[in-house]
């Protein structure tokens, strides 16, 4: 069998880190070196004690390979992950390692995860008794949404000798599915801000419904004092009625975008999640749109089934956008090109908010 060329072996090396099973140390080099020289010695001066010296060097190096290899057999590991994960977010998780073998244990053990498996840490086990389990946390990081089905973890170990590092690798399967990048980014909290002042604009003054009785702020108009609790309890007491109608907004996503745009696609996809989550934790009444679905996030409701939606949805070329069908909710759309929406009506449409790719440029 001829030799492996040096630069396959690279390659080999740089695209899959776990396929160069061992690895020989320094100190392995050394000790090879010194075994050579025995066994030259030895053949050399046909001296009985040299080759029995070379025999126990060689034992060494056949028990130091043996029991690498069976520390790293019979390991079982699993990731414990968080219910929810967003993207280009550390979150912690953990790592549930457990040895199988009944009675062996396995020492010095390395534990890292290889590219695209979000593990953004490694971690050392010192030994692992036989049948026992150990629980270590791991920071996670996922640089993109979406769904994320294996991760690869490599073991490796320098036990017992240090002559080699042996690896081995497993894959895990979890269907993960990431959400949008949660995060404020440039511009997400101005836009935030302005969009819920247009809101609250629009719904401004009170409603018919009684609600409570409060103390007077000062520069409020003295149309609801309640005289009755005024004068039992000896200061100002107003009326508060509450609003007619809560906060509607509504998101619609143009996924009708050019192949240039796919840089802004994204950014609009975590600004629409961004707003979405944080308009719903403030209690309003948060739908969402594109040309393929129609989410309804009523008050209270779980967010999280519109972020998932929003983590897998991918641009769809070609297909029109709908028009305004509700005219209660207030609108901000997201689109690659504002006139064609301002055609459709979306323009008009309760004096909403049409965000072009301009501000939303990464």
């Amino acid at each position: 069998m001829g030799q492996i060329p040096m630069s396959w072996l690279r390659t080999l090396r740089d695209r899959w880190p776990g396929a160069l099973r061992q690895q020989v140390t320094r100190t392995g080099l050394i000790y090879a070196s010194t075994v050579v020289v025995v066994a030259l010695a030895a053949f050399l001066t046909a001296n009985n004690l040299l080759f029995l010296i070379l025999a126990a060097m060689l034992s060494v190096l056949l028990i130091s390979g043996f029991v690498s290899k069976l520390g790293l057999a019979g390991l079982e590991i699993d990731l414990l992950l968080p219910q929810h994960i967003s993207a280009r977010r550390k979150i912690r998780a953990a790592v549930r390692l457990k040895n199988l073998k009944r009675w062996m244990p396995s020492f010095s053990i390395h534990v890292e995860g290889l590219p695209g498996s979000g593990v953004d840490s490694s971690l050392y086990f010192p030994v692992l008794p036989g049948r026992a389990t150990i629980e270590d946390p791991v920071d996670l990081f996922f640089p993109a949404r979406g769904r994320w089905r294996e991760r690869t973890f490599q073991f490796t170990t320098r036990f017992p000798f240090g002559f080699a590092e042996r690896r081995e690798w497993v894959h895990t399967r979890h269907d993960i599915v990431v959400y949008p990048c949660l995060e404020p980014q440039r511009g997400f909290e101005d836009l935030l801000t302005d969009i819920t002042g247009e809101i609250e604009a629009r719904q401004r003054g009170p409603g018919n419904d009684f609600y409570r009785i409060r103390p007077y702020d000062a520069f409020e108009t003295s149309r609801h004092v309640d005289w009755k609790a005024t004068a039992h309890t000896g200061a100002l007491q107003v009326r508060e009625f509450a609003r007619d109608e809560e906060q509607r907004v509504l998101l619609y996503l143009d996924l009708d975008c050019g192949d240039s745009a796919d840089a802004w696609f994204e950014s609009a996809v975590d600004c629409c999640a961004y707003l979405a989550y944080r308009l719903a934790s403030r209690g309003a009444h948060v739908r969402l749109r594109t040309q393929e679905a129609d989410l309804t996030l009523p008050r209270d409701a779980d967010i999280y089934q519109m972020l998932r939606y929003l983590a897998l949805v991918s641009p769809l070329r070609g297909k029109v956008p709908g028009t305004p069908d509700d005219n209660q909710y207030f609108p901000i759309v997201f689109t690659p090109n504002p006139a064609r929406m301002a055609a459709l009506g979306w323009d008009a449409a309760q004096n909403g908010r049409v965000i072009e790719p301009g501000p939303l440029q990464p």
